[in-house]
This record gives structure tokens, sequence and C-alpha cells, in this order.
């Protein structure tokens, strides 16, 4: 199930029906009272959430989402007719796993779409944990902590991280993080990954200066 929370009706409608003609199940809300009411019925596999609506904006909701440990790692693609990259960083900072700005091809907003769910169904390493310095990490059990303190961390974060510690000593490129993270280009990409870095390292606290920048290339964590 995908919810849709968008208040222009031709909008929502068109993206409801092409998702229900795509073999995926979804339902369309036109203000988030409905969605919340709806949410507390059925959890969905993932939210496209407007920015611009009645009675709370898009970004209240998403923090709402994110502080609910029961829907703190769903899958949450922003559609806005906000362009900028501003407003781009802004929904990427506060937790949003994409962004695509209206307006938007059906093609492209399937293609993300799929791209979030198969990064959101991918099952993690069973067995490997990785420890650099204070930093713990379990991708089977999606444990993270710095020292005694455990990490809550958005999907895409998790993500990064966990590619970043499977390969020490790699030198990754922002092009290169972004296609295996998030499967696809778009504008301020490179802005992208450098927004979940930054976030990555203030929640990893001490923990996050494992994490390198190599100047004029991209990130790495250091190897043993």
């Amino acid at each position: 199930m995908i919810y849709v929370l968008e208040d222009d009706a031709s909008i929502r409608k068109l993206v409801v029906y092409t998702l229900n003609s795509q073999g995926m199940e979804a339902e369309g809300f036109d203000r988030p009272s409905l969605f919340w009411r709806a949410l507390e019925e059925r959890r969905p596999e993932l939210v496209l959430l407007d920015i611009m609506l009645p009675e709370e904006d898009g970004l209240q909701v998403l923090g709402r989402l994110r502080a609910d440990p029961l829907t703190r790692k769903l899958p949450v693609l922003m559609l806005t007719a906000k362009g900028t990259e501003y407003d781009k960083v802004l929904g990427l900072d506060q937790g949003a796993d994409d962004y695509i700005a209206k307006p938007f091809g059906m093609m492209e907003l399937m293609a993300r779409i799929r791209t979030a769910l198969r990064h959101a169904g991918q099952s993690e390493p069973g067995e490997k944990v990785y420890q650099v310095g204070p930093l713990y990490v379990d991708p089977g059990r999606h444990i993270v902590r710095d020292g005694d303190r455990e990490v809550t961390l958005t999907l895409k974060e998790f993500q990064l991280l966990c590619l970043l510690l499977e390969r020490r000593g790699t030198v990754f490129t922002r092009d290169q993080l972004l296609n295996s993270i998030w499967g696809y280009e778009f504008d301020g990409a490179s802005r992208t990954v450098d927004v979940h870095i930054r976030t990555l390292r203030q929640k990893l606290g001490d923990s996050g200066a494992c994490i390198e920048t190599v100047r004029g290339i991209g990130y790495k964590v250091a190897g043993d």
C-alpha cells in the first residue's frame, strides 16, 4: 500500500490511478487528518508527501513520522511545487528519503518509487557486524551505537553508513554513493549526498569522525 497525501485533486487522482494501473495498491488523502486516521488502521509501504498542505505542512507531517518508532523507517518521497535547492535540502535534512519537484513525469515518479521500495525491502547482511572505534553497527539487527548510546538513523542514512563500512578504505565519489543508495541521478545530486553525510555525522556523535571527507573526490571510512 502507498499513501498519497496531496491536496491538489488532479495530481492526487492521477498519481493514485497510475500506481493502481501499475499493480500497486494506493490511497489518496487531501488533508493530514485523514492521512493520520488511515495510518492508525494500516501502515503503508511508502508515503508520497506534498509540502504545501492544509492543517499542517508536509514537513511537520514528516517530522511526526520520523519521531514515531513505528514509522521512523517508512520511506517518504516529498512531492512539491517548490524546486529550489534550499527546499530540497530542507526536506532531506528532516529525513525524507527522496524529493521530486512538480511538474514531474509519471515514468520518473514510478522509477523513484520502485527504487525506494527496492531499497526499503533489501535484507541486510545477517552475520557481519562492524566496529570502528566507538562505533558499533549490526546490519542484520539494524543496530547502531556510538559507544553505549543507541543511534536512530533513517533508511538512507543506515544504508549509506553500511556501504561505507562494508568497503572500508574505499573512496566513494558522490555519484557512486548516489547511484548505489538512490539508484538514479537528479539535479543537486551532490548536495543530497553531502546533506546525508552531514546529518549522519551529527547523529553518530563522536563516532561520526570515522567518516572522512576526501577533498575533491568524496567520502570514505578509513581502513584497518
